[in-house]
C-alpha cells in the first residue's frame, strides 16, 4: 500500500487530480464473500482478514440527490470504494414521519451497490434508536428479508448512542434488534454501537452482546479524537472483540474545523495496524469541512478536482489506495 504522502503526491501529480493507469480490481464481494466476525478482525469466505475503504452517504432526508445509483457507480469505479453505506436519517423529516420515501432511498444505495459488487452498511442513523425500537426492528425485518440472502448487506443497528448506559440501554436493544434480524438472516454481519457516540467500545467489549458475528462501531473525527480514543480502541481489541469504522471525519467532531491531516494521518496507520474497515463521513455538499464535494456538485458522480473540498481530495487519494 502506499503511504499516505505518496498517495497525496499521486493526486497532485495527475492531470486534473485524477491518477491515471489505475488496474481494475475484481469486486470485494467477489473476492471476499460473506464477511464474518472472528477473534478481533473481521474475516472473508476464505478466512483471512478484510479491510475495505468506502464512503458513507449524508442523512438519508437532508442529502436526498446524491443517494443514486450513479454516485455508487462512480465511487466503485473513480474512487475504488470497496463499501458504502447508506445512512437512513430516522429523526425530523425522516424515516419516522416519511417511512416509505427512506426506504425508498436506501434500497437505491443498497440495490446500486449490490449490483457493483460492492459491500454496503444499511445505518439507522439515529442517536436515540432505543427510544425507536419498534420502528427499528420492523426495518430491519423488512431489510433481512429483501436482502438477507444477500453476501453485501451490512447492518449497522444503533449509529451514535449518546451518554446512555451500555448494560441498561444500548445492549439490551441491541440484542432485541439482532434476535430479530436473525430470526430471518442468521448469517450477515451486523454492526453494534456503543455510548458516547460510538466511542465507549472498551466499555461493550467488557461485557458484549451474545451474538458470534458482530462488530462494534468505533466512530472518530481527527481533529477532535486523538491517541486516547485509539487507546479505548486497543483495550477493546485486547478483549477479543472486532471493530469496523462506520464513520469518521478529517475534521472536528461537529463536522467544520480544518481537515487535521496529521491526525487523519494516525488515524489512517492505526486503521492499517489493525486491518479496521472505515467509511468517511460524508458523501454530501454542505458547506462543512467534512463534506467530500463542493456546493452544487453533479448528484450523478463524473466529479472533477474542482468539484472535492480539501477533505474529499484527501480522502480520495486514502481510499483508492487501501488494501485490495
Amino acid at each position: 500500500m502506499l503511504t499516505m504522502l505518496s498517495c497525496l503526491a499521486v493526486l497532485v501529480n495527475a492531470p486534473n487530480g485524477v491518477p491515471t493507469g489505475a488496474p481494475a480490481y475484481a469486486s470485494p464481494v467477489s473476492q471476499h464473500g460473506r464477511l464474518q466476525a472472528k477473534g478481533n478482525r473481521i474475516v472473508g469466505k476464505h478466512g483471512r482478514s478484510v479491510s475495505l475503504a468506502g464512503n458513507s452517504f449524508f442523512w438519508s432526508q437532508w442529502m436526498p440527490q446524491y443517494y443514486t445509483p450513479e454516485v455508487v457507480r462512480w465511487l466503485k469505479r473513480d474512487w475504488r470504494a470497496g463499501i458504502v453505506r447508506t445512512a437512513v436519517g430516522i429523526g425530523p423529516g425522516g424515516y419516522l414521519e416519511n417511512p416509505e420515501a427512506e426506504t425508498a432511498r436506501v434500497s437505491t444505495v443498497v440495490d446500486a451497490a449490490i449490483a457493483e459488487g460492492l459491500y454496503v452498511v444499511i445505518d439507522w442513523h439515529d442517536h436515540d434508536a432505543h427510544k425507536h425500537e419498534p420502528q427499528a426492528i420492523a426495518f430491519f425485518q423488512k431489510m433481512a428479508q429483501k436482502y438477507g440472502k444477500r453476501p453485501n448487506v451490512i447492518y449497522e443497528i444503533f449509529n451514535e448512542p449518546t451518554k446512555v448506559s451500555w448494560a441498561e440501554v444500548v445492549k439490551p436493544y441491541s440484542e432485541r434488534v439482532i434476535a430479530a434480524i436473525r430470526a430471518i438472516d442468521k448469517d450477515n454481519l451486523i454492526l453494534v454501537g456503543s455510548p458516547t457516540w460510538s466511542q465507549d467500545v472498551d466499555v461493550a467489549a467488557a461485557d458484549p452482546v451474545k451474538d458470534p458475528n458482530v462488530a462494534y462501531t468505533l466512530h472518530f473525527y481527527a481533529g477532535t479524537h486523538k491517541q486516547w480514543l485509539r487507546d479505548k480502541a486497543e483495550r477493546a481489541l485486547d478483549k477479543g472483540v472486532a471493530l469496523f469504522v462506520s464513520e469518521w471525519g478529517t475534521c472536528d467532531a461537529n463536522g467544520n474545523g480544518k481537515v487535521d491531516v496529521e491526525s487523519t494521518r494516525q488515524w489512517v496507520e492505526f486503521m492499517q495496524k489493525h486491518r479496521l474497515s472505515h467509511l468517511n463521513w460524508s458523501v454530501a455538499d454542505k458547506v462543512e469541512a467534512a463534506s467530500i464535494l463542493r456546493p452544487g456538485a453533479s448528484t450523478k458522480g463524473e466529479w472533477k478536482e474542482e468539484d472535492l473540498t480539501e477533505s474529499g481530495k484527501l480522502v480520495r487519494s486514502i481510499v483508492r489506495d487501501w488494501f485490495r
